[in-house]
C-alpha cells in the first residue's frame, strides 16, 4: 500500500483525535516500519489494518466507521494535492464515471506500482450511477467516503446504497443518486 495513504491516515488521526492517540496507536501496533512512512514509499497493507484496529480500540469507534471517515478526509487531501484533476469536471457523476479511465490513470503515473481498486460503471444517467467496487483489500467503506465527498465537493448530497456482492467486502455494488 502506498505511503501517502499511511501519511494521510496518520494526519487524520492527529487532527481528529490528537497527537497522543496517534502516538499510542503507533506504539501499540508493533509495526515493521515503526510507524515511519513517506508518501512515495510502499508498505504492507497489514500495517494499515493494524493501525485502524488499534485506533478503533483507542477511540471506541468501529473500524468501518473510521474507514468511511478516512475516505472523506482522503478525498479532501487529494483535492488539495491535485486540484487540477477535480477542476476538469463540472459535476460529481462525471468525476465518478471517470475513475478508471482518468483518475486511476493519473494515479498510476504518479505511483506506477500502486494497487488500486477497480470500479466498473454498470449504469449512469443524469442523476444516478451504479458501479461495482472490486479490491482484495475490502476497503469499501473507505471508497464510500471518497465517493460521498466527491458529491459534496460539487454541492450535491448523494444517497448512497451498497450491496455486498462478497461477504468480505472485496466486491460491492454502489447505487448513488445525486440530490440537490
Amino acid at each position: 500500500m502506498k505511503g501517502i495513504v499511511f501519511t494521510e491516515f496518520l494526519e487524520m488521526v492527529e487532527e481528529e483525535f490528537g497527537l497522543e492517540v496517534m502516538d499510542n496507536i503507533i506504539e501499540s501496533s508493533n509495526l515493521p516500519s515503526n510507524g515511519i512512512y513517506t508518501s512515495i514509499g510502499t508498505y504492507s497493507f497489514a500495517e494499515m489494518q493494524t493501525l485502524v484496529t488499534q485506533l478503533s480500540k483507542q477511540v471506541n469507534i468501529p473500524v468501518n466507521n473510521l474507514l468511511y471517515a478516512f475516505g472523506k478526509f482522503l478525498f479532501n487531501s487529494l483535492k488539495k494535492a491535485h486540484p487540477e484533476v477535480i477542476k476538469m469536471y463540472t459535476d460529481p457523476l462525471n468525476l465518478v464515471n471517470s475513475i478508471e479511465d482518468h483518475i486511476h490513470v493519473h494515479v498510476k503515473k504518479l505511483y506506477p506500482d500502486a494497487k488500486l481498486p477497480f470500479f466498473k460503471v454498470m449504469h449512469k444517467s443524469d442523476e444516478t450511477i451504479t458501479l461495482v467496487y472490486e479490491s482484495g483489500r475490502g476497503l469499501y467503506k473507505l471508497a464510500q467516503g471518497l465517493l460521498e465527498q466527491a458529491f459534496i465537493e460539487f454541492g450535491k448530497t448523494p444517497t448512497i446504497q451498497y450491496e455486498l456482492l462478497s461477504q468480505d467486502g472485496t466486491e460491492v455494488k454502489f447505487d448513488i443518486v445525486q440530490n440537490g
